[in-house]
């Protein structure tokens, strides 16, 4: 079944350390992509997503205007990041672990989501929802994403340990039948 992604109730958010001592939480604001899953068989999921690469939000400008160009994301080369699954593995009937490939800049590796099943709900419009949300950790350092800035106390600016958070909420595509 195809499901469409409801950006108005979807985020994908980020944290990483800042300082060594606190942590700066931001979020991609554009996204997009499609999603193929059965409620009753969730191992035969197939997800794919888009991030604008220059949607990247900190709640401050000059931040994140260092983080799209080319010292990290490198937006304006790489204007996408993409998420690209190769299989889920089911482990009851709420969770499970998403495999797939990330590409951030021109680099791609494996990355293993822990994921949540939320369940589906008929909206009083007469559509069909689901909501997943889903969690893991990079390391930055993976995708080429090396910047950084050594601090008199010891330590470094900004961590290399990335905790992604995603909520998505999809919406069932009505199956068209030919004529």
């Amino acid at each position: 079944m195809s499901w469409h992604i409801d950006l108005a109730h979807s985020h994908i958010y980020f944290s990483v350390r800042h300082m060594m001592i606190s942590k700066v939480r931001g979020s991609f604001e554009t996204f997009g992509g499609e999603v193929s899953f059965d409620p009753n068989n969730l191992t035969d999921t197939a997800v794919h997503i888009s991030i604008d690469a220059a949607s990247i939000a900190t709640k401050n400008a000059d931040r994140d205007g260092h983080l799209a160009s080319p010292d990290f994301l490198h937006a304006e080369q790489f204007p996408k990041l993409v998420f690209q699954s190769t299989k889920v593995e089911q482990i009851d009937d709420e969770t499970g672990k998403l495999y797939g490939d990330l590409t951030i800049k021109d680099v791609t590796k494996p990355v293993v989501l822990d994921i949540e099943y939320a369940g589906t709900a008929k909206s009083p419009w007469g559509t069909t929802s689901a909501g997943f949300s889903a969690t893991t950790n990079i390391n930055r350092v993976d995708w080429d994403l090396t910047w950084n800035q050594a601090l008199e106390t010891g330590g470094v600016l900004v961590g290399e340990k990335i905790k992604i958070e995603i909520e998505l909420e999809l919406v069932q595509q009505e199956e068209t039948v030919p004529a």
